[in-house]
């Protein structure tokens, strides 16, 4: 590349893109863009209230439950009950409450793993049906006003679980049918029917609905139905070791959910009295086993005793002798006492327990004691140890009936009057008002993300959009703007009556006028009229006069330039030529209300026309017109020979100022071909089409082919809150 090239190159920039975020340009956004904006949070709020109007309503039943200290309901552990009681932690009793253990049983109890609904037609059906009675419990049946099905027993096998099955009522009673359609049993209310195979039975209790009429019922299995109430039931302790649990369940029927939450309720505080009742149980079973046996100890130590009585005839015992007595008595029944806590607590806790370790302490302090009073013992006479030893089996052995007796009636009253340490402080009640869906909220979360979506919208698009938007964007690449162009609402009306006409006709060619004899105070005509100051200076350096109006790409609006701009300077005073240099796809003739002809540039530089046949005068008084002519096979080639610059040189000689519209530079060479000729270029570039990207390597092309590029026109520049400013110095009257 040459100096003088490089010398044209445009000046990039040296300084890094800032990565902070332009304030002024979003709120500009939000301006221009503020009516979709509006639109989309209008939507996004329709649907909010469309939803909240919809939705199925939520309802929600609690109740309260305490669970106290519980200790151990065991007597015969006595004094060592508070060293071995337990306490259920709240988060034990809520992993409890939520066991198929508890679940299970109230799902049991209700029949819930059986689903019933009438049949509707989708989604109409929904608002058209009557809604189910709430004096029903909703389990296993349906009930409104129209039609009733509870349905007492329902067993399929594993196959068909969870599967929707079709009750169809008949005249004589009712038909159930499969997934497929296939008839599994038929039958009647109040009785049981069966599959012919046995593996289906279904027991309706209660049918009233016209024949015809059909219900989708579902068998549930029973871990899908516990499944099923565990995501529903919530539970949680109401402070902190409180001992208060909150139960909290939700479901579109109030009757439901109230009654299903009172019998989980219910049915954990049953399983608490049963644990309970079944401690004293097992604690009356190991005394029962005991009493036997200490019967009969006693009967045969009072038989021992009496026997050696009669033998040696009545001893009496001395007052040492008797305290003697009464002590070994007492120890023994401690003794005895300690083995029955030893045999309780060696089924609860390990040897390394404390409490066992503390019971077993006991245990060999009051053994020491006996075997010190034993050596008294063996002091005395051997009469009177004898007397003693018997008298002692035959007092303790009493002792220890009369106790076991005791602790045995104790135990069955405990059994019998067992209430356990569960309280059901507050039964499950349903919230008059639906907990879901929340209307407001709903209707508030709604419009903010419609004004979100909307907001990121403009923004992305905003941000992937890589057309130019205002001048300042080329002119920081060191491109110069000679003329910033507003979008004319008179000719976008134009172009829309020139597309009716040619569909129409079915031609490509329409009538119209300039805007510039139309509309003379357009502002895009005012703006040309400063481009017509601005270029006096640009070409006054010049080696022509001619001018070469080009654009990057297709749709950018040259022609529309190229014209309107050489009215504008017919009507100043000079005499002007225009020629469509496009010989490919060419329209500046429908500015001039003719038709395209075969006599044109192209018939011209072919050598089949003279010039006088090809120039064509205008309604504008001083401009002239040399149309495309018909499109030629090879446009390049033409505009190569040396009859083009033969015209250009013919033309400049006769007219102050030659126009020349050519193709755009991104699509053929013909323009950098035309460039060798002219002595000034300018390129158009559009409003949010053009790229700066593509007007640098247009620019960069031309200047490739040693055509240097004066500036650019922005056309079409539409009105925005970001570049307002640039359409008041034209509406300055």
């Amino acid at each position: 590349m040459t100096e003088q090239t490089r010398s044209r190159t445009p000046n990039r920039s040296a300084e890094p893109a800032s990565d902070e975020i332009d304030l002024t340009r979003l709120f500009a956004l939000v301006q221009d863009n503020w009516l979709k904006i509006a639109l989309v949070t209008l939507i996004a709020m329709a649907m909010g209230v469309a939803y909240a109007l919809l939705a199925t309503p939520i309802y929600r039943a609690d109740a309260l439950l305490q669970v106290e200290a519980k200790q151990s309901g065991l007597p015969v552990l006595g004094e060592l009950s508070e060293l071995i009681s337990s306490e259920s932690s709240a988060q034990t009793e809520i992993e409890l409450i939520r066991s198929r253990m508890v679940l299970g049983a109230a799902v049991d109890e209700l029949h819930a793993d059986v689903l019933v609904e009438p049949r509707r037609t989708p989604f109409i059906g929904r608002f058209t049906a009557p809604a189910p009675t709430e004096n029903r419990i909703l389990f296993s049946g349906w009930a409104d006003a129209e039609q009733t099905l509870w349905v007492d027993q329902l067993q399929v096998p594993a196959w068909l679980q969870g599967k929707d099955l079709t009750l169809r009522v008949t005249d004589g009673g009712f038909d159930l049918l499969g997934p497929d359609g296939e008839l599994l049993a038929s039958g009647r209310s109040g009785a049981v029917a069966e599959s012919e195979d046995g593996r289906v039975v279904i027991l309706v209790r209660e049918l009233s609905a016209q024949s015809g009429q059909e219900f989708t019922v579902t068998k549930l299995s029973r871990v899908k139905a516990i499944q099923m109430v565990q995501a529903e039931l919530s539970v949680s302790e109401k402070g902190r070791n409180t001992g208060i649990l909150a139960l909290s369940m939700t479901d579109p029927r109030p009757a439901r959910v109230e009654t299903l939450l009172n019998a989980v309720a219910q049915n954990y505080f049953l399983q608490n009295v049963q644990r309970r009742s079944a401690e004293a149980e097992k604690s009356l079973e190991f005394l029962d086993e005991q009493v036997p046996a200490i019967q009969q100890d006693l009967t045969s130590a009072e038989e021992k005793l009496n026997a050696y009585r009669l033998k040696s005839e009545s001893v009496d015992l001395s007052l040492e002798t008797k305290a003697v007595l009464d002590q070994l008595v007492s120890l023994e029944a401690s003794l005895v006492d300690l083995r029955l806590k030893e045999s309780e607590v060696s089924r609860l806790y390990t040897s390394e327990h404390p409490a066992y370790r503390t019971l077993m302490q006991q245990k060999k302090n009051f053994e020491d004691e006996r075997d010190r009073l034993n050596r008294q013992v063996k002091g005395l006479p051997e009469t009177q140890q004898e007397i003693l030893r018997l008298m002692r089996d035959v007092e303790l052995n009493q002792q220890i009936y009369v106790q076991l007796l005791n602790r045995t009636q104790e135990l069955r009253i405990m059994k019998a009057g067992t209430v356990g340490n569960v309280r059901i402080i507050d039964k499950a009640e349903v919230a008059p008002d639906p907990v879901k869906p929340q209307k407001p909220l709903i209707v508030a979360l709604t419009t903010l993300l419609g004004l979100m979506a909307g907001l990121g919208y403009v923004f992305v698009k905003a941000l992937f959009n890589r057309g130019l938007e205002n001048p300042d964007q080329l002119e920081q690449e060191g491109i110069s703007v000679y003329a910033t162009l507003p979008l004319s609402e008179d000719q976008q009306r134009n172009e829309r009556i020139w597309n009716k006409v040619r569909r129409r006709r079915g031609e490509t060619s329409g009538s119209g006028t300039l805007l510039a004899d139309s509309s003379p105070g357009d502002l895009a005509i005012e703006a040309l009229r400063s481009l017509r100051t601005s270029l006096h200076f640009a070409m006054l350096e010049a080696n022509n006069n001619v001018l070469m109006i080009s654009g990057p790409s297709p749709g950018v609006g040259k022609s529309f330039v190229a014209a309107n701009f050489a009215a504008v300077l017919a009507q100043a005073g000079q005499s002007v030529v225009l020629v469509d240099a496009d010989m490919r796809k060419g329209l500046l003739h429908r500015y001039f209300a003719n038709e395209k002809s075969n006599t044109g540039l192209s018939a011209l530089l072919s050598g089949r026309a003279e010039l006088s046949q090809v120039i064509q005068s205008t309604n504008t008084e001083g401009l002239s017109f040399i149309p495309r002519g018909e499109v030629p096979p090879n446009p390049a080639e033409l505009l190569m020979h040396s009859r083009f610059k033969a015209l250009i040189d013919e033309l400049s000689k006769q007219f102050d100022l030659v126009l020349v519209d050519t193709p755009p530079i991104m699509a053929v060479t013909d323009a950098a071909i035309i460039g060798q000729s002219v002595g000034t270029s300018l390129l158009v570039a559009r409003y949010g089409r053009s790229s700066v990207k593509e007007v640098e390597q247009a620019i960069l092309r031309f200047e490739h082919n040693g055509v240097e590029i004066k500036g650019c026109i922005f056309n079409a520049v539409e009105r925005t809150a970001s570049n307002a400013y640039y359409y008041y110095a034209y509406e300055y009257k």
